[in-house]
């Protein structure tokens, strides 16, 4: 059977923990017999130890680190401070694991303590969007993709947060006995055995903040209060009072971008609002928030968000809209 050992560190994320014991333990083989034996573990874990701290409670984990090496995949949980170093043992490990072919896979920032025991450098992998860019900046040798609900590299995968570990889960699952088993999983777990689109749909579209006292305030807020028109380059310098040229120039100076993608970023913020609030059609909200056309708000919706107008409205509005 495979054994899938779960790594609880001292102030472990509930969630993160419990998720993949639930959603292995779910799995059954077409015979009905399970099809993964699930471990707790932690540092101290074992025989009159283990107790891990976990948020509002603490858990107790029958096993040590010597479990990781008699398992067939490890999963890490994030943790409140994923930053703090790894406690003695962990590394040295999580290293004997991976030599021996171990699958290893993290949760949420879980990448935080995957990527500190170098096992990750060279790869692209992913976090919680929120955390994605101080993982980047404290594991420059990651690449750190915030967009996607998992990344697998094939030995070593990392999932986003929450619901994408149990995505990741049934991802695994289905490289393990196939589909029809991860399809049951997934029915168990009632949800969906993949998910439409990626972390970018539940990033708040923020606009670059200008400095305060930024001279270009005024503009930012007349092209906040008319993103449904069609307006050029053009039409804005002749707002500002001024040459295309300078605009772009002074623009990029005090936002970090161009007035036209300012623009084009203000008007999907303008979609995503309409799409969570209001039943208005897709042409409708195409015009309200100044796209040319259905196509091109399509387009350009499904390019920043990652999912298109529809799907974005059904995970945000809990029901399906006719559109």
């Amino acid at each position: 059977m495979h054994t899938v050992a779960v790594l609880a560190l001292d102030d472990v994320i509930p969630f993160d923990m419990s998720a993949p014991v639930d959603t292995f333990g779910w799995a059954r083989l077409p015979d009905g017999r399970e099809a993964y034996r699930v471990r707790v573990c932690s540092v101290e874990g074992g025989e009159g130890g283990g107790e891990v701290k976990a948020g509002p409670f603490s858990v107790r984990a029958p096993y040590g680190l010597e479990a990781l090496a008699e398992a067939d995949t490890i999963i890490l949980p994030g943790t409140a401070d994923p930053t703090l170093p790894l406690p003695p043992g962990v590394t040295e490990a999580l290293h004997a694991a991976a030599a021996n072919g171990t699958r290893i896979a993290s949760i949420c920032v879980g990448a935080f303590i995957f990527a500190a025991t170098g096992l990750l450098d060279g790869l692209r992998a992913t976090t919680h969007w929120i955390a994605a860019p101080d993982l980047a900046a404290r594991h420059p040798e990651v690449t750190v993709d915030p967009n996607v609900l998992y990344v697998d590299n094939g030995q070593f995968l990392t999932s986003a947060g929450a619901a994408a570990a149990m995505d990741m889960c049934l991802h695994m699952i289905r490289k393990d006995h196939g589909s029809a088993v991860a399809a049951f999983t997934a029915r168990m777990c009632v949800m969906p055995l993949e998910r439409e689109g990626g972390q970018a749909q539940f990033i708040v579209q923020d606009q670059p903040p200008a400095p305060a006292g930024a001279t270009m305030e005024p503009l930012l807020r007349w092209l906040e209060e008319n993103v449904e028109r069609e307006l050029t380059l053009d039409d804005i310098a002749l707002h500002a009072g001024t040459s295309a040229r300078t605009l772009n120039r002074r623009f990029r100076e005090q936002t970090g971008t161009t007035p036209l993608q300012w623009l084009q970023r203000a008007r999907v913020r303008r979609a995503q609002y309409l799409l969570e609030s209001t039943d208005h059609t897709v042409e409708r909200i195409a015009t309200q928030a100044g796209f040319g056309s259905p196509t091109a708000f399509r387009d350009r919706f499904k390019r920043v968000v990652g999912t298109s107008p529809y799907a974005y409205r059904r995970a945000f509005r809990g029901e399906a809209s006719v559109l």
